[in-house]
């Protein structure tokens, strides 16, 4: 058993997994995009936040490195290290919930409230997807009887 199956991450990155759940895939396909734009979204911020070339740059590319590190280390799915139940969660409303404020930050702020909202409904389904099993309905289903024959 892998680490994932252990977690209840089930089908996570199997193909026929997604094959049977298309709106899970749908879903992991629309947050990797939301996570790109976070990232570009934190950079946005980091570049406007403050006058001065030199701290423009250096928020500007060390505060998405910084969020890109903890996310590879405790929130991506194969993170280096595996926190408690509540880590994951809290690194990615550190990460996620750190973008949108940095919508607001630069003077957007009905635009942040649009990205929190589907940030949110995003990580909530695919929370919920990944920890529930893909039922598995055959093509040809086998009653009871012809299944004691096999």
């Amino acid at each position: 058993m892998t680490r994932e199956q252990a977690a209840g991450h089930t089908g996570h990155h199997d193909p026929q997994a997604l094959r049977q759940r298309p709106w899970f895939a749908a879903n992991e396909v629309l947050a990797f995009l939301l996570e790109l734009v976070a990232i570009g979204c934190l950079a946005w911020w980091g570049f406007t936040a403050v006058d001065g070339v030199l701290v423009s740059v250096l928020l500007g590319l060390g505060v998405p490195a910084a969020a890109v590190t903890l996310w590879g280390l405790f929130a991506a799915p194969r993170a280096r290290f595996r926190p408690p139940l509540a880590g994951v969660p809290a690194v990615k409303a550190l990460v996620l919930g750190g973008s949108a404020a940095a919508v607001y930050g630069t003077g957007h702020p009905v635009v942040a409230g649009v990205f929190a909202v589907v940030l949110a409904l995003n990580t909530g389904c695919a929370e919920h997807y990944r920890r529930r099993p893909p039922t598995w309905t055959s093509p040809h289903p086998v009653t009871a009887a012809e299944d004691r024959r096999r």
